[in-house]
């Protein structure tokens, strides 16, 4: 033994019993918290890989389509077909959005065949792909978690996933429905809540989609034609895991999950609600609530996570702005700073439901126009594809080699509700895009210039065929 551990025990035990036993108790306190902490230590959660749905090029839904499927179809009046027209022109939505089947079948019908059709399209092609790229088999997965708001078919869509895949008889399965557009991030948030419950590590799959065939509107209630205009076919599958020996082939690491529920305001949940028009048409209706309720549950949503994902530097800047606001007799003010989520994460991808929730996101949160641009983007490139949407925002930041190692990442969606929902993952390599990255091809073209919107039109004029034409002239002659 050294001389000074010999002077530092010989003073320890000079030490007289009323100083002594209280220092031994917080030293053997402070050892069981540490055990204790690294008992109940989680394991981390992987997102190994996943995919998301593109349709063939003949599924392509541009302004033309549209406005032949509204005439052909006889079901709207001419004022509703001109809004409807606005409304696409305005949504930011561009002209390679992909439509559900029975809109290029000539029925003008929407059956449960389509419906089915739809759903196995989209469905079981991400899943083939996630599994395929990711190296693993269908019975290695342990939980099989679903998600499609508006269309639970019997037997459900996780059931027709089980039986296409033969997967194990043990496998764990969970049906989400009437989520809205966060059942992404939820799914996520579930499936790693099942991962650190099991005794074993494994594997969870978490497959997302939304389904318009059966929920296409025929009527003329103007905040439920909103949906026919934004919401497009769209689909995602995502392969979350804790297995240990992954890790090196994972892509992103889970840091942190958050869901907010505001449902127990009345205009947040009348915000988006399914119902029955007038002459008893069924379809969703998007009020005019919609935005400002997102924007108070997104406020109400950052506070909670703010604390937890913020640098200490920003939280007493954020802080000190507030307090200033305050000591200034300027409340509203205060009430409207927002720290700088800028400082906590290099990518975001924010729900894209529609511009004007891209806008108030924006403005809310006091982002530049290229922090979302990756949201825009994908409103134009494949529309409000719901549950899906952050998924294919994860593309593109990969599409455009922008992800690197070390990098945190924020997923942002609402759903109806109204529920907000964060994930917070962390890059554990760069990544470029996968073969079956959607924006291959095309992501060179972003960030895009949005179409100038038109004027309205009150009385919309289809125009005439060449036959038509050639009649005319004939008569103006005659």
């Amino acid at each position: 033994m050294s001389s000074s551990m010999a002077a530092a025990v010989s003073s320890f035990r000079a030490l007289p019993l009323h100083t002594l036993v209280p220092l031994v108790a917080s030293a053997l306190a402070f050892v069981v918290t540490v055990f204790r902490r690294l008992l109940r230590r989680q394991r981390p959660v992987y997102l190994l890989n996943y995919s998301c749905h593109l349709p063939d090029a003949d599924r392509q839904c541009n302004l033309e389509v549209c406005e032949y499927f509204g005439l052909r179809s006889k079901r709207y009046t001419d004022e509703t077909a001109d809004f409807m027209r606005l409304i696409f022109r305005k949504s930011g939505l561009g002209q390679e959005t992909f439509a559900p089947p029975f809109i290029f079948s000539g029925k003008f019908e929407k059956t449960l065949a389509f419906a089915i059709q739809e759903a196995e399209e989209g469905l079981f092609t991400v899943v083939s792909q996630l599994l395929a790229k990711s190296d693993v088999s269908p019975r290695d997965v342990s939980v099989l978690i679903v998600a499609c708001s508006m269309f639970s078919p019997q037997p459900s869509l996780a059931s027709m996933i089980v039986r296409r895949f033969k997967m194990r008889d043990d496998v764990k399965v969970y049906s989400f429905a009437g989520m809205g557009c966060s059942a992404g991030t939820v799914g996520i948030d579930m499936a790693a809540r099942q991962l650190r419950v099991q005794r074993r590590p494994g594997y969870a799959l978490v497959v997302v989609t939304e389904n318009t065939s059966l929920n296409w509107y025929f009527g003329n209630n103007k905040h439920m034609l909103v949906t026919n205009c934004i919401f497009r076919v769209g689909s995602a599958a995502a392969l979350v895991t804790d297995v240990p020996a992954r890790r090196a082939d994972a892509k992103y690491e889970l840091m942190r999950t958050l869901r907010t529920h505001h449902g127990a305001d009345d205009a947040a949940y009348n915000a988006a609600v399914q119902m029955e028009d007038e002459d008893g048409g069924v379809g969703v209706a998007l009020t005019k609530d919609l935005v400002r309720v997102a924007g108070a549950g997104l406020r109400s949503h950052i506070a909670t996570l703010a604390p937890y994902v913020l640098p200490v530097s920003e939280l007493l800047r954020y802080v000190y702005r507030v307090a200033w606001a305050y000591s200034g007799g300027n409340p509203k003010a205060a009430a409207a700073l927002v720290p700088d989520f800028q400082r906590a994460f290099e990518h975001m991808c924010i729900h894209s439901g529609g511009k004007a929730v891209i806008d108030t996101v924006a403005k809310l949160l006091g982002f530049a126009p290229a922090v979302v641009e990756p949201a825009r983007a994908t409103l134009h490139r494949f529309g409000n594809t719901s549950s899906s949407l952050v998924f294919y925002e994860l593309a593109y930041f990969e599409a455009k080699r922008r992800v690197r190692a070390g990098d945190r990442l924020w997923m942002l969606a609402f759903g109806t509700g109204f529920k907000a929902c964060s994930v917070v993952w962390r890059a554990l390599r760069d990544s470029g895009p996968d073969a079956d990255n959607p924006w291959n091809g095309c992501a060179h073209r972003y960030p895009a210039a949005l179409p100038v919107p038109t004027p309205r039109r009150q009385n919309y004029q289809p125009q005439p065929t060449e036959q038509q034409q050639q009649q005319q002239e004939e008569q103006k002659k005659q």
